[in-house]
């Protein structure tokens, strides 16, 4: 036997860090080659971190939360034959990192707590797979078993308490996602109470309802401490270092779609095969042929540096919400793209952030954004700029107003466009002039057309 070091490894060009978001091990696990055992996440792309040998888990590398280097030691596995160290008397300790979290002190809360049953998955023989189930040996003895039966035996999941975070893998939220099943209710048989596919199906085929809330007027005590790890720390510090470096300045303005809404239905009714059209498309157009007049706002400014670099290339940022948190999925060369070419590549974007699968690449390089709530859209808005950009452009909902339209008070429909711009860079005049010409086309949209 010898032991394995598995180190983070270079995830990305420029990457020197990445957090742990998630453990799909803990010690004493048997895995096989190519099991998943980390999640790490860095300039908010999640990243699997898969077993490299068959081994066992012998310690962990840090807790959940933690920031670790490219090049530090995640998993310290027991293999087969020599390993790549040589086998030390004292297995590596976690890194500390400060008093722990309250994350850190639930963990280790569960730890000493009596042990649940921790499932490790052997290939059996032909198709099928068998799972054993084992649990540490506490005070009363030696550690129970489970015989296989001509199936799988699962471990009795404990209740989740209330506001604890469900763990569950991407693939297991996005299918949670598309049924509009809530995780906090779902009990998990995995390892710290992870919530398998398995116990998905389980509890949707069971029907089970979520608790009662109790009393309308019962009192209710207590501080719930909430870690802010993983995505929401990294949009916490993102969002932090816009606002403390960039002055923002706020522009809003109303734009009549009725014309817009007609010829989108028409289209959509037209050339069904070749997918459906939302507002979305129809406003990276205009986008396009507005920065073509005020290239000044598809930017990024390096304020350490002093330099603006304006790109000829439009990269479009599309602010989405996942389960996770805020993403910003981006749309590259949009001005290379028909309506239906936006429409199907926002489509792939969204899904794959909503299902942790957005990539590095993805991910970045965005030089202007766009932020939309749909139909929760509100009136007006003041969204905070993603920097380094310079502009973002805001899609309040639609509605239908009363208006003054050829001198007469008619019901049009009519959407707000709240937009931020970078007083350094952005000029109030320039900022306007632009919003007006996305205005322009998008009140005649057989403009978006015409090159």
């Amino acid at each position: 036997m010898g032991r394995y070091i598995v180190k983070l490894p270079d995830i990305g060009e420029g990457t020197t860090e990445a957090e742990i978001v998630a453990w799909h091990v803990v010690p004493g696990q048997e895995i096989r080659e190519e099991d998943p055992l980390v999640d790490v996440m860095t300039d908010k792309a999640t990243v699997e971190i898969p077993a490299p040998i068959d081994g066992t888990v012998v310690s962990l590398g840090g807790a959940v939360g933690d920031k670790r280097p490219v090049g530090s030691e995640l998993v310290t596995l027991d293999v087969a034959g020599e390993g790549n160290i040589r086998e030390s008397p004292h297995p590596p300790a976690a890194v500390a990192a400060g008093p722990p979290s309250p994350a850190v002190r639930e963990r280790e809360k569960r730890r000493t707590a009596p042990a649940s049953p921790i499932p490790t998955a052997r290939k059996g023989n032909g198709d099928a797979a068998t799972m054993t189930l084992s649990r540490t040996a506490g005070e009363g003895g030696e550690a129970p078993r489970a015989e296989p039966s001509g199936g799988v035996r699962r471990q009795v999941a404990s209740p989740r308490h209330i506001g604890e975070k469900p763990l569950a893998s991407p693939a297991v939220r996005r299918r949670a996602w598309d049924l509009g099943v809530e995780l906090q209710f779902v009990p998990g048989s995995g390892p710290d109470g992870r919530i398998t596919q398995q116990d998905l199906e389980a509890y949707i085929a069971d029907g089970t309802q979520p608790p009662a809330s109790g009393r309308l007027l019962a009192r209710r005590d207590g501080v719930e401490e909430v870690p802010i790890t993983g995505l929401r720390r990294a949009i916490a510090e993102h969002l932090q270092q816009s606002k403390r470096h960039i002055p923002h300045f706020s522009y809003i303005e109303e734009v009549d779609v009725t014309a817009l809404e007609e010829l989108r239905a028409e289209l959509n009714a037209r050339h069904e095969a070749r997918g459906h059209l939302t507002l979305l498309p129809f406003l990276v157009r205009a986008i396009v042929a507005a920065v073509a007049a005020h290239p000044q706002v598809n930017a990024r400014f390096d304020d350490e540096a002093g330099v603006l670099h304006r790109h000829a290339a439009l990269h479009i940022g599309v602010a989405t919400q996942t389960d996770a948190g805020l993403m910003v999925p981006v749309l590259h060369h949009a001005e290379a793209l028909d309506l239906w070419q936006v429409a199907a590549e926002l489509r792939r974007l969204s899904d794959a952030a909503r299902a942790g699968k957005a990539t590095r690449e993805e991910l970045t390089g965005s030089t202007i954004t766009i932020t939309s709530l749909g139909a929760l859209g509100g009136l007006a808005a003041t969204p905070v700029i993603n920097y380094p950009e310079v502009a973002i452009v805001g899609v309040n909902r639609i509605a239908e107003r009363p208006v003054v339209h050829n001198g007469q008070i008619v019901v049009r429909k009519m959407m707000n466009l709240s937009s931020s711009f970078d007083h350094r860079i952005v000029d109030g005049w320039e900022a306007a002039s632009f919003i007006q010409r996305v205005k322009h086309d998008l009140e005649q949209p057989a403009l978006l057309f015409v090159d």
